[in-house]
């Protein structure tokens, strides 16, 4: 058998056959590599010409064929990071991503005294990666996780299980706000903001993979964040915010839907890129 570095490299060359960009292919080679070896990338390195596991060779070209055909990575070893954290994915839930991390950051930006916040909801909780973040920052707080998609309930409690936090956490199987109750004093949400007309232009990782329904929301794409403002305010307490994802080019529309719906937008959040991403919302 090839040792390891020449796994690695053929590896690299057909992901980037494949269409993925070089950089992401030699990261995604060694990620699969890995997991097959269960090591970390310091062992990985050293190992890389020394003699192999009889069995890695099939494991391996399993998992990089899975990849050439643009599975994503999160959902072939079955994990992603979040806030630090490992967060179980599959197929049923949106794989997190970097700027949703600025949801947690703008949420303790507005509640510097942590202590005093008493309940949250997280809508279209998916992986349950913000609502678990959520519970371990804000430890004095009850938190309530919505989602219409039974499957992706299932995946969050185990993610809430494996940080200890499944006991703060109430599982809502419904639409939005649904039975999610009054006096929160944060709610958050991720929302698919995918604009229909957009599917074509996704990834083939995004498009062919990721759950429609946690990603297109009509023909503009804020049809769920038009709902999620009407809705909120039964929901909140007297000085509750409303931290909402949004996507590109759609700021404008978003603050106007807000006017219209009685919201004051505090403040719009960027990201690395300078993309307008996350909004923070009062009535």
């Amino acid at each position: 058998m090839a040792p390891l570095h020449e796994r690695l490299a053929d590896a690299r060359d057909r992901l980037t056959r494949a269409g993925i960009p070089a950089d992401e292919a030699a990261l995604d080679a060694e990620v699969l590599a890995r997991h097959v070896l269960d090591c970390d990338r310091a062992t990985l390195l050293t190992r890389a010409r020394d003699p192999l596991p009889s069995a890695f060779g099939r494991l391996y070209d399993e998992l990089v064929q899975r990849r050439v055909a643009r599975e994503p990575v999160a959902y072939i070893i079955g994990h992603r990071e979040f806030w630090g954290l490992e967060f179980d994915v599959t197929p049923a839930v949106l794989i997190p991503r970097p700027e949703t991390e600025l949801v947690i950051e703008e949420a303790l930006s507005a509640f510097p005294h942590r202590q005093l916040v008493h309940k949250i909801v997280d809508v279209g909780t998916g992986s349950g990666c913000l609502a678990v973040v959520l519970a371990i920052e804000f430890q004095a707080a009850a938190l309530a996780a919505t989602d219409s998609s039974a499957a992706a309930l299932e995946i969050a409690a185990l993610n809430a299980a494996r940080h200890n936090v499944n006991r703060r956490i109430s599982w809502v199987h419904g639409d939005l706000l649904q039975d999610a109750g009054p006096g929160a004093d944060l709610i958050v949400s991720n929302p698919p903001y995918v604009p229909e007309a957009d599917e074509a232009t996704l990834q083939p990782e995004v498009a062919h993979y990721e759950p429609s329904s946690a990603l297109y929301a009509g023909a503009d794409g804020l049809v769920v964040i038009r709902r999620l403002l009407d809705e909120a305010p039964a929901c909140l307490a007297p000085e509750g915010q409303l931290i909402v994802e949004f996507g590109f080019g759609q700021e404008a529309a978003l603050r106007d839907a807000a006017r219209q719906s009685g919201w004051t937008v505090e403040r719009v959040r960027r990201d690395l890129q300078g993309i307008p991403r996350v909004a923070v919302l009062r009535r």
